[in-house]
This record gives C-alpha cells, structure tokens and sequence, in this order.
C-alpha cells in the first residue's frame, strides 16, 4: 500500500512538470515504420501498431478446425503469428511455439508467471511481459532467451515495436520503451495509475490509457508527455488511432470518441450496465467491440451512431477482428462468432464450451484463438 502511495503522489508532480502543448513542440513528429499487418502475419495485439483489428488476409466462406493444440490451464492471451509459426502464452507462464500449417510444438519457453500478454513478433525475436512484473525478448526461432528486463508490478499490457524500439505499460505505473536488441531503457514515462492497455502509436505518438483516467499522448522520441484527455473512468481496453481520431471503452460503461489533435471529445457511446474491457476494431466507418452487457457493438465512428448490436449469452471482453464484410470474435459464453460487418447478423459459430477471453489473431488463411481450456485453436479451410 506504501509503494503505491508514494507511486501516485510522484505521478501528480511528474504529470505537472511533464505535460506540454502540441503547440510548446518543434516541427512535425517523426513518422515511424512500425508493424502492420500482412497477408502471412498478424506481429502484434490488433495486428498493426494503431490497434486497429483489421486483418489483411482472406478466409474461406466454410471455415473449419484445422487443428488444436494443448496448453496449460487456461489461456488469456491473444497470439502473434509469423514466420510460418504460432506465438502464445498461457497461465502457466510458458510461451508456445506452435507450427501454423500442422499444430504441433515447435518449442517452449518458460517464463516468471502466467503471460496475459499478447506476444509481439519483431525483426525475429518474440516480446511479452509476465505477472511477475519481467519483460522478455526470445528468439523466434530457437526459443532462446535473448535479454529480461525486471520491472516493479505485474505486466498485462502488450508491447508494440518500432524503430528499433519496444513499448509496453506495466502495473507500476510506467509506460517503457527499451531498446529491442539489449534490452536497454531509452526512456519511462510515469502516468497516475496502472497501465493495463497496450500503447498504440501514430505520428511520433505513443498513445496508452489506464487506470487514472486519462488517455496519455507521449512523445516516441524523448518519452515526455505532450497531451492527456480525460475518459472519466479506468479502462482495460487500448486505444485504436488514426491520423486524427483515438476510440478507447470504459469502466464507466462509455465509450469514447477523440479527437486527440485538439484534445477534446467529440462523442460518446452510453449504453447502461456495460463495461467495455474489448479493444474495439476500427475499419472504414466502422467501429466494432464487446460489452459486458453481452453484446457486440457497432457504430459509425464518425459520429458514435449504433449501427447494430448483437447478443450473446455471457460477457464479450475479446477484441473483434475484421476479415473483409466479417467480424470474428469470442465471447464468454464458450463461442466464437462470425458476424456480417454491415448487417451484425450471425454467420457462423464454433463453440468452444469454457470462456473465451482471448482475442481471434488471423493470417495465412487461418484464424486462431485461446480458448478457457487451456487449447489454441486454428479455424481455415481443412486439407483432406
């Protein structure tokens, strides 16, 4: 309790003396390549380094059980894929490697704790964080530890890589960025509460919500904080960016669109008795993700319009992704579902029987997701 006292009272003097205008900067921020998406890859949590969910491979329209994979326990987090391989943590804090085409173990790699992380596939090494607070690069494809970084609480929040750089928030309040190839701190940056969600970047910005209420803008370069817009609540969920647009769900039952140029809000979603944990998929005019009220949700992200919603029977904390005019996501009720993008109208469904918490990862034709039983599970089109 001490240690977090003395955490929050630090973060207000360091929020005072950190926060600057966009107007107080220089120039134009840098544009960084990062991670995206690809045909054959799917690198990061929501695929692309604006956590937009948006999938840049096609699925068959009959989608079936490739195969399944035995885990641990229980998984929470969501996979990475590349390299003709699966990455996924579970509970039990082992890192898998899992061959994409067959379903078998390539190798294993035993962390601290359990991993609720999604791994994040970079320049041929795997990233994640565990409950023990440490930070992990392993090689992709040894299974090598390369370098840890220890940090002071748990580690929920996926890393996002860029420029030779690796992001990710830790419960102890900071947000990191550290060198990718040692392991080095380039710089923290301390907000007022945990970080649970993962930083999605734009423009030179890392963008990350938390605990304290706030959506924080940090400068890629230097780590200092150049904005912050209240959301008015916790949030588990992170924040889809575009060039001028961010949209991040709350405890509070909101869910909020920003403009984060200006700082202000310019709409917000409030449907009763619904927490939103799901990070929400962003496409065109869509904004598409799950409630705790058991529904999926879409809206016109221009204007927080509800499009359409659909029900399930239990909690939807996984993020949806888009593959094309189709939404796939799991729900605490034991399904995936497929849903028409335009219509929310059910499409397919594959019930898995325990909670699904973990969110689809989709590349190479295929679509995989943890299940509550301790199982990956790979959905394509099935080789006779």
């Amino acid at each position: 309790m001490k240690r977090w006292l003395q955490i929050t009272v630090v973060a207000v003097v360091a929020a005072s003396i950190c926060v600057m205008s966009f107007s107080e900067t220089t120039g134009a921020p840098p544009v960084a390549e990062g991670l995206k998406a690809t045909n054959d890859s799917w690198p990061m949590f929501r695929g692309d380094m604006q956590m937009t969910g948006v999938a840049n491979t096609r699925l068959p329209e009959t989608m079936q059980l490739k195969w399944e994979y035995q885990g641990a326990i229980a998984i929470e987090s969501t996979a990475a894929i590349g390299l003709g391989r699966v990455y996924i943590g579970d509970l039990n804090g082992v890192l898998h490697a899992i061959d994409l085409e067959t379903g078998k173990g390539v190798w294993t790699y035993q962390a601290q704790l359990g991993i609720k992380s999604a791994p994040c596939l970079y320049e041929g090494r795997v990233y994640f964080g565990d409950e023990e607070g440490m930070f992990h690069a392993v090689d992709a494809l040894t299974g090598e530890m390369k370098w840890t970084f220890q940090t002071d609480a748990e580690i929920v929040s996926s890393a996002s890589c860029v420029d030779g750089r690796v992001l990710f928030g830790s419960y102890d309040a900071y947000l990191y960025c550290l060198k990718t190839d040692d392991g080095s701190l380039i710089w923290k940056s301390l907000t007022q509460g945990m970080v649970h969600s993962s930083p999605a970047i734009s423009e030179g910005r890392v963008f990350v919500s938390g605990c304290d209420e706030f959506l924080h803008l940090v400068d890629l370069e230097t780590g200092m904080e150049v904005g912050k817009v209240t959301i008015g609540a916790p949030t588990a969920a992170s924040p889809v960016v575009t060039d001028k647009r961010a949209f991040v769900g709350t405890y509070a039952s909101k869910m909020e669109g920003i403009d984060w140029k200006k700082e202000t809000l310019i709409w917000e979603y409030a449907p009763l008795r619904s927490e939103f944990r799901s990070s929400a998929a962003l496409h065109e005019q869509w904004l598409i993700f799950g409630g705790r009220d058991k529904r999926v949700h879409a809206l016109n992200r221009e204007t927080g319009e509800v499009k359409w919603t659909f029900l399930t029977r239990r909690a939807v904390d996984s993020s949806p992704v888009i593959v094309g005019n189709r939404v796939f996501v799991g729900s605490g009720d034991g399904n995936l579902y497929e849903l028409d993008l335009k219509s929310g109208k059910e499409r397919w469904r594959y019930t898995l029987c325990l909670p699904i918490t973990s969110s689809p990862a989709v590349a190479s034709g295929c679509l995989v997701i943890g299940g509550g039983d301790g199982r990956v599970y790979c959905f394509g089109e099935k080789y006779i």
